[in-house]
């Protein structure tokens, strides 16, 4: 009677472990894939464009894809490391992967430096998260990828930028100072460099720390619609993701990921993605 009542004991014990198990590990679609560890730089591009120097009227060249420069660089930055992007020549570093349907996230953090267009003092300090980026480099302004714009800039991370042809709809509502800007109650809007609306969005409501404390930016995508998150604030809804062509759109759902090289130092890290079957609820 007590060998057999060991035997059930033991088996009721084995069947409740494996259910913790089961319960508590993560399915494939939880794992996240880490883009950039802080070791290398394996699986991105770098693409240079043409220097922008204040007062000078020499023409220059774009310097090009994968060009050796130290406007990216893994450093050492408070005991982590993270890539810096010294802003100095305007471009951007992508992934050579395209990705759709996923949960990016990343943290990114102001440096000191700023450059000509934006060197004085009252200027902002500017980047980007440019994603569903296509077709050839420089395509946008000679710079970046077609592809649509998470706003990475002081006071208006978050906002949306259609690039070199990319566009979405946005509910939205023009503000005091006569901009459009996100609004969940507001009209469903087209925003692209075609429309009469123009292609910058502002986002609601300003989520951003400090600069120089670290922020991180979630971005889910899934299908042709985007959610902006800055600091777990949802500050954008973004609808039916496209790009035009000679006047014919087609959607426009998946691409390459870069982060924008433009006027001012800064730091990223802990870049990882995941993939995604639905929008999440967000508050």
């Amino acid at each position: 009677m007590i060998t057999r009542m060991n035997k059930l004991n033991k088996v009721f014990f084995a069947s409740a472990i494996l259910l913790i198990l089961v319960n508590c590990s993560p399915s494939p679609k939880e794992n996240w894939e880490v883009l950039f560890d802080g070791s290398n730089l394996e699986g991105w591009d770098t693409y240079l464009g043409a220097q922008r120097i204040q007062d000078d009227t020499t023409v220059y060249k774009p310097l090009g894809l994968n060009v050796d420069t130290s406007v990216f660089k893994i450093v050492n930055l408070e005991g982590e490391k993270a890539l810096r992007i010294s802003g100095q020549i305007w471009g951007g570093i992508s992934t050579q992967r395209e990705f759709e349907n996923y949960h990016l996230q990343l943290q990114f953090k102001w440096g000191k430096l700023k450059w000509y267009p934006r060197g004085k003092d009252s200027d902002r300090r500017d980047s980007g998260l440019l994603y569903h980026g296509v077709g050839e480099h420089g395509k946008g302004d000679g710079y970046w990828l077609r592809s649509q714009e998470f706003q990475v800039q002081e006071g208006d991370c978050g906002d949306y930028w259609g690039v070199a042809g990319a566009g979405f709809d946005i509910k939205a509502t023009l503000n005091t100072d006569s901009i459009f800007q996100y609004d969940p109650q507001g009209s469903l809007l087209s925003f692209s460099q075609n429309s009469e609306n123009g292609r910058h969005c502002k986002k609601y409501p300003d989520a951003e720390k400090t600069s120089g404390e670290w922020n991180t930016i979630d971005l889910y995508c899934f299908g042709n619609t985007s959610v902006h998150v800055i600091n777990d604030q949802v500050v954008m809804v973004l609808e039916n993701s496209r790009q035009s062509d000679n006047g014919s759109e087609t959607p426009l759902s998946k691409g390459k990921i870069q982060l924008q090289s433009e006027s001012a130092e800064v730091f990223y890290r802990n870049i990882r993605i995941r993939p995604i079957d639905k929008i999440p609820q967000l508050d």
